[in-house]
């Protein structure tokens, strides 16, 4: 066979299987990926608000009690893989979470009790214009104390990210109780006194809308040029500036992102029931909590934070119970939470997933098992075998 005939041969092998595999894509992955997505997205909404009203229809007792913390589960895993950002990707020691999620929800209360209130109060309750009002400005709401609290992460992030470990997490610390004794004397917003009347417009479908859209982002930036850059500030700082990485910028984009995610956990948050804020409600405490989730799940695993953000927000209201069956006259659930959280760092020091994801250490499906020897590699035709082999005379 000549060279001409081979390459003809070589060619017409390579347009059937590329119209075998064409063959085998499902219809989806055959559209457009902005269909394709959109069709995503129209699903993803569907289900949130049948759940959304499904759960306000059961007939348990106490269901609100659950409902709440289904949605406290929401708002910690958007606060728990926005920090996944900062501390597992880009490989910064951010203690300042808190206060980008005080900025928010207070910049978020601001507007919708002085200025997004009044024009709902005017409309006619239960009607459909004050319906989509109410969400439409709540979305601007939320959104807004998300931006403004990224302009304070760039502003934090700019002159601080030049430090490292240890220092870069006290200065992010100080800056949480900055943001904290700075709200403290503000009297427009409440002071000490916290802030009431906060209207509560804030619901399981918007918080689980924005927990998706939150993961979706990590998900996107990790795969994107961005995330790579991420990675290699995060693995090597001065390998990474040395193949032209700028460490600085990339690290100040991983706090923007985080704390605009933040910020919007926060306006969720201030807008859920009961609808009041108070300085103490983000105390370096609350920063210590979604780092310990972040830590738990594994630093740089999406699936992981979003694991640990359920476990550690249903675990201290599972073990209300403890006091009862233990017959004490004080409350033991936080010693024995904290006992928990001791024994699993020291059992898996890495996290609970390490840097992998949740689908990565379930079993492969059958469809990517080879069927074919050879392509397992234990048949003498491999070419490593070929290679390893003796020359031949």
């Amino acid at each position: 066979m000549t060279k001409g005939e081979q390459r003809a041969a070589s060619s017409e092998r390579e347009r059937s299987s590329k119209s075998l595999l064409a063959a085998r894509r499902s219809p989806l992955a055959r559209m457009p990926w902005w269909i394709r997505d959109l069709i995503y997205a129209a699903v993803f909404i569907g289900i949130l608000i049948g759940l959304s009203y499904g759960l306000e229809a059961i007939p348990i007792t106490g269901m609100a009690y659950y409902n709440r913390i289904i949605v406290m589960i929401g708002i910690n895993i958007t606060l728990a893989v926005s920090l996944n950002i900062i501390n597992g990707h880009a490989g910064q020691f951010s203690l300042g979470h808190a206060g980008f999620m005080a900025v928010g929800a207070y910049f978020a209360a601001y507007l919708t009790v002085f200025h997004f209130g009044p024009i709902v109060d005017k409309l006619v309750e239960g009607s459909t214009y004050a319906w989509v009002a109410r969400n439409a400005l709540l979305l601007t709401a939320v959104l807004a104390g998300g931006l403004f609290a990224a302009i304070a992460g760039y502003i934090v992030g700019l002159p601080s990210l030049r430090l490292r470990g240890d220092y870069l997490a006290i200065v992010t610390l100080g800056f949480g109780e900055i943001i904290r004794v700075m709200i403290l004397n503000i009297d427009k917003i409440g002071a000490a006194r916290g802030l009431s009347g906060i209207p509560t417009w804030s619901n399981f479908f918007w918080v689980y809308f924005f927990c998706g859209l939150t993961i979706l982002i990590s998900m996107r930036l990790v795969n994107s040029s961005v995330g790579r850059a991420f990675l290699a500030v995060r693995e090597d700082q001065v390998a990474a500036e040395a193949m032209g990485v700028d460490a600085t910028k990339y690290k100040v984009k991983a706090f923007i992102i985080g704390s605009f995610l933040a910020g919007v956990a926060g306006g969720l948050f201030a807008h859920y029931t009961p609808a009041y804020l108070n300085p103490t409600m983000f105390m370096f405490v609350r920063s210590f909590e979604v780092v310990a989730m972040v830590v738990l799940g594994g630093l740089g695993s999406i699936s992981g934070s979003i694991v640990a953000a359920i476990i550690l927000t249903f675990l201290p209201e599972g073990l209300r119970m403890a006091k009862g069956v233990l017959h004490m006259t004080k409350d033991p659930r936080m010693v024995i939470y904290s006992i928990m959280l001791i024994v699993l760092m020291l059992t898996r020091p890495q996290g609970l997933l390490g840097r992998r994801e949740l689908w990565d250490v379930l079993a492969r499906r059958k469809d990517t098992i080879p069927e074919d020897p050879r392509d397992e590699g234990s048949t003498p035709t491999d070419k490593l075998d070929r290679d390893a082999g003796p020359p031949v005379t």
